[in-house]
């Protein structure tokens, strides 16, 4: 599409860097957690290891990224705000979150425009590989078969073709060639929705594509409903599965349990995050317990738990 290979890829890495262990779970627990004080979202919280928390060079805290680079980790769902600044979407009710209403103070990032094409892109390859990843992911647990997946026009229609091709394949290679093939599918929809509207805004400069009417890159208004279907199919099958729902509790218990642990004993902290809690206001020694625990792989966390406390819960 002609887009800068760098800025996507930037993005594309950079944009869950904010999650903490065990994904949305661990952020509903810090969320909790830091509810007196402006909560915790993890987009906020990229945002926050690349201006703040990574202290690499010795004249500037964060990692130097560009404009660019800023606003489409924050943007890349789309505006935050509307042009008269009251915050719209996921931020409507609560307000935005700390660290980009901090940052915004020092940096206008145009928090009501759309983000670059960039940006929109990496967000949309992202759903694409949530949809394909979470269909492998619930097949292999078991959680569904293939022909459960067969209500979806999409995937029928490329279930049929493959059987077609291939009437004596395992369920295995189907399964691989499905999503093989509904990557593919999804990307060459991208490619087609996104060139048919910079075509037909043919704007000349990337601010053109910010201040655009809707965004720039999209799948189709077919390829959407198909899109939606499949987060329908797996929202009661797989998210809201018992054995996935309890899992999610225990780590949330996990997460709670050491921001517990270390709001009473931050002595306890390694050395090098020590300094960060170390603060008149409680704002900053919430935040400095929550930047450490949000910066936990998943295993680490469940060692220092296991090393923390009497039981632990095996989520891993």
């Amino acid at each position: 599409m002609g887009l800068d290979e760098d800025l996507a890829e930037a993005l594309a890495l950079g944009h869950d860097l904010g999650h903490p262990p065990f994904g949305h779970a661990g952020e509903r627990a810090l969320d909790r957690c830091l509810a007196a004080v402006g909560g915790f979202d993890h987009n906020a919280q990229t945002l926050r290891v690349v201006t703040t928390l990574e202290r690499r060079y010795p004249a500037f805290d964060g990692l130097n990224l560009c404009w660019e680079t800023l606003e489409g980790l924050v943007k890349h769902n789309g505006p935050l705000i509307d042009r008269a600044g009251k915050p719209i979407g996921p931020s409507r009710e609560r307000g935005l979150p700390h660290a980009i209403r901090c940052y915004a103070a020092m940096q206008d990032l145009e928090l009501w425009s759309f983000a670059s094409a960039e940006a929109q892109v990496a967000a949309l390859a992202d759903d694409i590989a949530y949809d394909a990843h979470d269909i492998d992911d619930g097949l292999r647990a078991g959680f569904f078969m293939l022909d459960d997946l067969a209500d979806m026009g999409a995937i029928r229609d490329i279930l049929a073709r493959v059987r077609r091709e291939f009437p004596h394949i395992e369920a295995g290679r189907l399964a691989h060639e499905l999503l093989r093939r509904l990557i593919t599918q999804m990307i060459e929809d991208v490619i087609a929705e996104t060139g048919g509207r910079f075509r037909s805004l043919a704007p000349h400069s990337p601010q053109d594509v910010r201040h655009a009417a809707a965004p720039m890159g999209a799948f189709s208004p077919a390829m959407l409903e198909a899109d939606r279907a499949i987060k329908d199919f797996l929202y009661p099958r797989m998210y809201r599965h018992p054995r996935i729902k309890r899992i999610m509790a225990d780590a949330e218990g996990v997460v709670s349990d050491l921001f517990g642990h270390y709001l009473e004993h931050p002595d306890e902290l390694p050395a090098e995050w020590s300094h960060t809690v170390v603060s008149e206001e409680e704002s900053g020694r919430l935040r400095g317990i929550a930047d450490f625990i949000a910066g936990m792989t998943d295993r680490y966390a469940l060692a220092e738990h296991a090393r923390l406390f009497s039981s632990t819960p095996k989520l891993i």
